[in-house]
């Protein structure tokens, strides 16, 4: 009995501390309570316990002296997260998934396996039925090169996407692999477009994520953007809805990082304000192109951040929003210094050699070198290896 007092303790000092303890060399460490939790359910097994009220741990805990509960707790404190300190340590750190691991969501950031926080950067493919034949790997290693540690790839559901032919599902899982072999983070798009409503194909959408992520159950370099860019009337209720059930889905086999796609092609993530999903591992998509979108689009963003609204930036160019018209650099400036500020995650449009302003190649390059490099592709080379 004395041996699980201890241990009472001790979970009573996590949750009064706030879970978090100092390693070694004075960084914060946050301690998952159900590593507490699971040492006291072996301890009161082992025992032949099987219930301990609250008043009895009330009675129990008074009895011992708080410079033995400080020593014990020290000890067992010790013993619990030395194998997280000395990993966190030990293991070289880097922006790629060997270090990070598993992500997952805490407030408006994105943290990884140690707590700590992580923003992704990367490059979006355009349609894989159209420029699947970048995503090489001399290519990917390229764009790593950059300090880019996530690629998006965007499946598209129509134009010649999924649902008009499903054979693309096997590019999709070759260029997956091909990006995880790479170590870098891999979104996996579900590209809406021209169908408008994510509802239209809900049923082959929570069909499509069942199966990718029992494929994918156990890695951690997948993320799952459901919805990429949800127009027309359609509402954030509509969205919720469709959102929902494919978590569900997600859920019965993967606990990572699920992006949901906002109303007015993802600049309306003011509307999820006091409406999220349920699920404490979302994110919300905004798109911007630095020619059309200004400060009223970082107003709607900031107040969704202030309203602990976890923001990740899956699309945006320094065109306008048509993907062509122009390079707008002074005003692409400025939504690099917001992201920046809010350590958002953001992913640019796209690996392209296609003639329209927000391609990351010139026409008719197959291969990421300097000299194929748009005006938007030399800008965005820059802002990955600089941030």
């Amino acid at each position: 009995m004395r041996k699980i007092i201890i241990y009472l303790v001790i979970l009573i000092y996590f949750i009064f501390f706030n879970n978090k303890i100092m390693s070694n060399n004075n960084e914060t460490i946050d301690v998952n309570s159900n590593i507490i939790s699971n040492e006291i359910s072996n301890t009161l097994s082992n025992e032949g316990v099987v219930n301990i009220k609250s008043n009895q741990v009330s009675s129990k805990t008074s009895q011992v002296t708080s410079n033995k509960a400080s020593q014990v707790v020290s000890n067992k404190t010790s013993q619990i997260v030395s194998n997280k300190v000395s990993n966190s340590n030990n293991v070289k750190k880097s922006i790629y998934v060997s270090y990070n691991g598993n992500l997952s969501v805490k407030g408006t950031k994105i943290v990884n396996k140690y707590g700590e926080e992580v923003v992704l950067k990367g490059i979006s493919s355009h349609g894989l039925q159209w420029f699947g034949y970048l995503i090489t790997d001399k290519n990917i290693k390229t764009i790593k090169s950059w300090n880019a540690n996530v690629f998006r790839l965007a499946m598209y559901t129509k134009e010649g996407g999924y649902i008009d032919n499903k054979n693309i599902y096997n590019d999709l899982i070759k260029y997956i692999d091909l990006v995880i072999s790479n170590d870098m983070y891999v979104i996996v798009d579900w590209h809406i477009l021209s169908d408008n409503n994510p509802n239209t194909y809900k049923k082959e959408a929570i069909e499509f994520f069942n199966k990718i992520s029992s494929k994918y159950k156990n890695t951690p370099n997948i993320i799952y953007e459901i919805c990429n860019e949800p127009n027309g009337n359609t509402s954030w209720n509509d969205i919720k809805g469709y959102a929902t059930d494919v978590v569900k889905t997600i859920r019965k086999n993967s606990n990572n990082i699920i992006i949901v796609g906002t109303p007015t092609w993802s600049q309306d993530v003011d509307k999820v304000i006091n409406n999220k999903i349920n699920d404490k591992n979302t994110m919300y998509s905004l798109h911007f192109y630095s020619g059309t979108h200004k400060q009223e689009l970082r107003d709607k963003a900031k107040k969704a951040l202030n309203n602990n609204v976890p923001i990740f930036v899956t699309e945006f160019g320094v065109s306008d929003a048509s993907g062509n018209g122009g390079v707008y650099l002074d005003e692409a400036n400025k939504w690099i210094s917001f992201i920046k500020n809010n350590k958002i995650s953001f992913v640019n449009w796209s690996l392209a050699d296609k003639n329209e302003s927000s391609a990351l190649l010139n026409p008719n390059n197959k291969l990421i070198k300097d000299s194929s490099l748009s005006s938007s592709g030399k800008y965005i080379k820059n802002i990955l290896k600089n941030s």
